[in-house]
């Protein structure tokens, strides 16, 4: 019980953080998210692919370990290119997280259509040179997700082994009532609105961010 209200309470501080001041955050520690990014992407790829639940096999550790480093190096020497992966890992995790509330929970029509997604959110970000916007969206609604994942943690509506085993953060806010996809869209879009607003004058630049790292 002590373990899940830690858990519980990490989620609801780290999802305030990055709802409501993602923009700033995330950028500074890009290539920290390119890393995890491509770490789930690869694992939840290959769990997708024969059907196991994530991170069970050694094949999941090992994909995801490769993918997440070539993200994290690519974002490091590339920033729009480390923005577009990012971007590309949370709409997989969109894709897949929509597909198992419908009733799929794995092969190859889910990981099409996560990749699809993923190809989607990648290409607007680079096509339509949103960059900002893409980032407050993608920490807007990953922060209300923590948030919310963690009030179904305390209720116990879920479990950090429906969590592990669905491998997808999404899945279980969509999976338990439309109440709690409803309460995740409001937080989200809350988010969006204040960020947008906070950050009207602010555009993070690479100059900045080859700063940071130097």
């Amino acid at each position: 019980m002590l373990s899940v209200l830690f858990t519980a309470l990490f989620a609801v501080v780290f999802g305030l953080a990055f709802c409501f001041f993602g923009y700033r955050v995330f950028l500074v520690l890009l290539p920290i998210w390119g890393f995890f990014g491509g770490f789930w992407l690869g694992a939840q790829m290959m769990a997708l692919l024969f059907g196991t639940g994530f991170l069970v096999t050694i094949t999941g550790w090992v994909a995801g370990f490769i993918l997440g480093m070539v993200f994290a190096i690519l974002s490091y020497l590339f920033y729009i290119l480390g923005v577009a992966l990012v971007a590309a890992s949370f709409g997989a995790a969109i894709g897949a997280g929509f597909m198992a509330a419908l009733g799929f929970e794995g092969g190859f029509f889910v990981i099409i259509v996560a990749l699809l997604c993923a190809v989607f959110v990648a290409a607007l970000t680079l096509v339509m040179n949103l960059q900002k916007y893409v980032i407050i969206l993608i920490t807007a609604f990953g922060g209300a997700n923590a948030i919310i994942l963690s009030a179904l943690l305390i209720l116990g509506r879920v479990s950090m082994g429906n969590i592990q085993s669905a491998g997808n953060a999404i899945r279980p806010v969509l999976s338990d009532s439309f109440f709690w996809l409803i309460l995740w869209l409001a937080l989200a879009g809350a988010g969006v609105v204040i960020q947008i607003i906070s950050n009207r004058t602010y555009t993070f630049s690479k100059e900045q961010f080859q700063e940071g790292w130097s």
